[in-house]
């Protein structure tokens, strides 16, 4: 049996054995794991001394709560906000289990947990706020330098690649990173684990390793289906604009307007990624996930046996079932 510790969020039940019956999704976390099921999310860490530790809690999906959730596009965005509301918990989690208690000790002795959640939620902003202005808003600036306000497939279309060179370059850049080379692990075998169980294969080390690291619904293939998408629903609407105002919109205007739709794009990729699953084997399917499932060569690496075992902790948690003897099971 898993052995127990005090902590948050678990709620143990028995589940019905039907492993394909519906999808699981997650990301890697700092040398763990996330996965998200139907009805609770659970977090698997290895820390320094080797021991996994798994945190399972039951969530239902803003989705399941109301009907009026579970309308196309509102769902992708609601989708979206709850993946960012658990995946930063779940990485401060993992960050929390890296740290020695030497460690500990000292971080508590400088801040209270008030002044840490402020410090967080200060970071979160200033993270965001930089994101906007890398990815939103200087592609924005940059095409309305250079003169193409009047023509607006010109206009997007320049967007559109600067945002994708900006997004190639960043992966790029943090790929030469050896911490985050190892999270590129994880994530590598989070979606062979996810493949093994969509498959109806009992998650054993032989049966993992014979997936691909490439899944079409990867959040990064999500990112990049999101960027292409802009362009073309952003030259509707400045056309939209200049057709009743007569004029090209301004700089601010065009970033107010794009700004506002940004959650209509993020929510059209997100049923276009969800019907791709079901349609996978369709030639326009393809072309679709194919600049994702590319992106995903830098963004996932080939796991070790160590990497795969805290994966299939995570899985486990999530579903519910007994974890390996060893492995530390919070509630």
């Amino acid at each position: 049996m898993a052995k127990r510790l005090e902590g948050e969020c678990y709620f143990y039940v028995g589940l019905k054995d039907n492993m394909a019956q519906f999808y699981i999704g997650g990301q890697a976390v700092i040398e763990g794991v996330l996965i998200r099921a139907p009805e609770r999310y659970s977090t698997a860490v290895r820390k320094p001394s080797g021991e996994i530790v798994v945190k399972s809690c039951q969530y239902v999906p803003l989705s399941k709560r109301k009907k009026l959730f579970n309308l196309p596009l509102l769902r992708g965005v609601l989708g979206l906000y709850e993946m960012l509301s658990i995946g930063v918990k779940s990485l401060n989690f993992s960050a929390d289990l890296q740290m020695t208690e030497e460690e500990k000790k000292k971080t508590e002795k400088k801040s209270s947990r008030a002044a840490k959640s402020l410090g967080f939620g200060l970071s979160f902003v200033l993270a965001l706020v930089i994101a906007l202005l890398v990815f939103f808003y200087f592609p924005l600036w940059l095409a309305d330098a250079l003169q193409l306000q009047k023509t607006t497939w010109q206009f997007n279309l320049l967007t559109g690649a600067v945002r994708v060179t900006l997004f190639l370059g960043y992966v790029w850049f943090l790929s030469f990173f050896r911490d985050l080379r190892r999270v590129f692990q994880y994530h590598g075998a989070e979606h062979m684990s996810i493949y093994a169980f969509e498959a109806g294969e009992e998650l054993t080390l032989d049966n993992i390793r014979k997936y691909t690291t490439l899944h079409p619904r990867c959040g990064t293939s999500f990112i990049f289906l999101v960027v292409i998408l802009a362009i073309t629903i952003y030259s509707l609407s400045d056309f939209i604009f200049y057709l009743s105002a007569g004029i090209a919109p301004t700089l601010a205007k065009r970033v107010l307007l794009h700004l506002i739709l940004l959650p209509l794009v993020a929510g059209i990729a997100y049923e276009a990624l969800k019907l791709s699953d079901k349609t996978k084997s369709t030639f326009l399917t393809k072309l679709i996930i194919a600049p994702g499932l590319w992106l995903q060569k830098i963004t996932t690496q080939r796991p070790s046996d160590d990497q795969i075992e805290v994966a299939v902790a995570a899985i486990k948690g999530a579903l519910n079932r007994s974890l390996s003897p060893g492995i530390v099971l919070l509630e």
